[in-house]
């Protein structure tokens, strides 16, 4: 048995065997299988969570997705980050012929074959994704979109290169690593604080010896956080919410009706302009991100009738009700649920299934009407102080 890539660690009584993986390798698959065969451990560990290792067991499971509660739970953006990683997989396995993830099902087959205790050591990766998210404002928040979305629209094929790269990481870094370099502050979300999760896990694991499968990039953090000890609730709380986008959210609505309000006391037809203007530019910039995302014509006309109300309430979004009334009058079928994850895999996809298709509506909507916010504002303030003045 090759010990290439193999971190032997003892603590106490207990023998930690770490097998650093390459997600995109079929050779690390093959480690894998005959490692856990000829250590036989009382425990195996795999970087996945909970949700990721239903996602497996049970393949496809988007057709049990209740769309209406997605876009209730405000969780929209978020699905569509999910597919957006699912849509990069995808592209890596078509390119390559390899599947993402091989080495972490073959852990499982081989726990299960020699029954050792199959422990699930990562983080629930929609924490992870709070805690990045957390840490950015609005720019980061802007650009971070841009590029996921990019990648769902890139037709650039990986170089060998690049794979080679990929190798050391997770799908998640890999996605992420770009923005990363932007953005130096997410690698404790992305990796160290993951390293520090996966490695309390793993000296946790039942029994006297534990074989662990990670990406290689973890291998490093794990084995200098492994000596520590590290509270797994504490890693696993979502960040609290800054007070700061909340003051905003309101101070803009109230500031925009009062001028709307003094101007209407002062010079009435100046306050309908104002009004006229408010409507026009919030409810044409949301209809036309519902357009954009090719939406159901009453789901335009929704965002543009919701988002000048909607844009004076911080707890309300036109994307809420373009998507509710999307999905309701171009209802996803059966079939869209089952074929998602074939059809994220292209740009006509995206656009042709009805459930992403409710998603981008979502998405879309709300960036218009954000964006109908800033220069429906910026006019209701110019018109406010040609009348003052």
């Amino acid at each position: 048995m090759t010990e290439e890539n193999i971190t032997r660690l003892h603590m106490n009584d207990k023998e930690i065997i770490l097998i650093g993986t390459a997600h995109v390798s079929k050779q690390s698959a093959e480690q894998v299988k005959e490692v856990i065969e000829a250590e036989k451990p009382d425990s195996v560990c795999i970087e996945l969570d909970e949700a990721r290792y239903q996602s497996i067991k049970e393949g496809n499971s988007w057709k049990d997705m209740d769309i209406f509660k997605v876009i209730k739970e405000k969780r929209a953006t978020l699905l569509l980050m999910n597919l957006a990683i699912s849509s990069f997989q995808k592209r890596m396995a078509k390119q390559f012929g390899i599947n993402a993830g091989q080495e972490m099902i073959q852990g499982m087959e081989s726990a299960e074959e020699i029954g050792a205790e199959l422990v699930l050591a990562d983080r629930n990766i929609q924490i992870t994704f709070a805690r990045i998210w957390g840490n950015l404002g609005l720019k980061g928040k802007s650009i971070l979109l841009t590029q996921i979305m990019a990648s769902i629209f890139s037709k650039e094929e990986i170089s060998e290169a690049e794979l080679e790269k990929m190798k050391q990481q997770d799908t998640i870094n890999a996605m992420l690593q770009e923005f990363t370099e932007h953005f130096p502050r997410l690698k404790k979300p992305l990796i160290d604080e993951r390293d520090q999760f996966l490695s309390q896990k793993i000296k946790t694991a039942p029994g006297d010896k534990v074989v662990a499968v990670l990406g290689a990039a973890h291998v490093p953090g794990i084995t200098k956080e492994i000596e520590k000890n590290h509270d797994l609730e504490k890693l696993s709380i979502r960040p609290p919410k800054s007070n700061v986008p909340k003051i905003i959210g309101w101070s803009i609505p109230i500031l925009i009706i009062a001028m709307i309000a003094y101007t209407f006391i002062s010079n009435p037809a100046a306050g309908w302009q104002q009004t006229i203007s408010w409507v026009l530019w919030n409810g044409s910039f949301s209809a036309l991100g519902t357009l954009f995302a090719l939406g159901h014509p009453l789901a335009i006309v929704t965002s543009f009738i919701a988002a000048p109300i909607t844009s004076l309430n911080p707890l309300l979004a036109a994307g809420w009700f373009a998507g509710i009334v999307q999905a309701y009058f171009s209802r996803p079928t059966v079939r869209d649920f089952e074929n998602l994850a074939e059809d994220v895999f292209t740009v006509k996809g995206f656009w042709q299934n009805k459930v992403s298709r409710v998603l981008l509506v979502v998405v879309l909507a709300n960036i218009g009407s954000s964006i109908g916010t800033f220069v429906g504002g910026f006019d209701v303030v110019r018109l406010f102080l040609d009348n003052l003045f």
